[in-house]
């Protein structure tokens, strides 16, 4: 399955262009954003769970990355809420559930075999949170090849990515416009390295899940 396979062009999806479809598991489904594959697939997704559903046990040979957006998910490493970030390494193993429902965002088979680091962070912590000017940061998780980050900016800020490795971001609050495509609450913007594009953010200003560096050597 290819689903905004090429990663040399801009790609983006609003919350209005949201189309749900199940998973081989009841009670979850999920909106692809992109991906590569079957169910053993790189894949960007917003992954919804229904109130007491449970996602069997299983592997993640090429690690997963998830934030959650809203309700609750639950896995070995406890019950999780909105704000809260995990990544699970690559041959990390676990079994998901939900007691009343969540909404998370979700990226797997997207980590080199050396990201060995377990990372569990709650952002609703004020303490994890660094005021940088007028824009506040929350660091997630870096490498050499990628930088996460949630970023609080005030109305009217123009944000430019640095995008020599390439940019993707959710919106989590908020409103930031590209030029072309007007993005609110769960809308997703994915460039590829080299795009300049400058994000203006909306007049109630914005919170946004922001990833460089991750997408260098996949554009063709």
């Amino acid at each position: 399955m290819l689903v905004r396979p090429d990663f040399s062009h801009r790609a983006a999806v609003t919350a209005d262009e949201h189309c749900w479809v199940p998973s081989p598991q009841a009670g979850v489904e999920r909106v692809m954003l992109d991906r590569l594959g079957g169910e053993r697939a790189r894949a960007t997704s917003l992954v919804r769970y229904a109130p007491h559903s449970i996602f069997p046990a299983h592997a993640h040979p090429g690690g997963e990355e998830i934030r959650v957006l809203s309700g609750t998910f639950s896995d070995g490493s406890g019950h999780h809420g909105p704000g809260c970030y995990l990544r699970n390494p690559p041959g990390s193993a676990h079994q998901p559930s939900s007691a009343d429902g969540a909404l998370i965002f979700v990226k797997l088979w997207q980590m080199p075999a050396d990201d060995t680091r377990t990372v569990r962070i709650d952002s609703r912590d004020a303490t994890v949170w660094q005021r940088d000017g007028t824009q506040e940061v929350c660091r997630l998780h870096e490498t050499d090849h990628e930088r996460v980050c949630l970023w609080r900016l005030p109305p009217g800020h123009l944000l430019r990515p640095d995008t020599p490795g390439g940019a993707e971001l959710l919106v989590i609050e908020g409103q930031v416009a590209d030029g072309v495509t007007v993005l609110g609450p769960l809308g997703w913007l994915r460039l590829p390295p080299g795009d300049a594009t400058a994000l203006r953010v909306g007049a109630s200003g914005a919170t946004l899940y922001l990833k460089t560096g991750h997408l260098a050597g996949l554009a063709t």
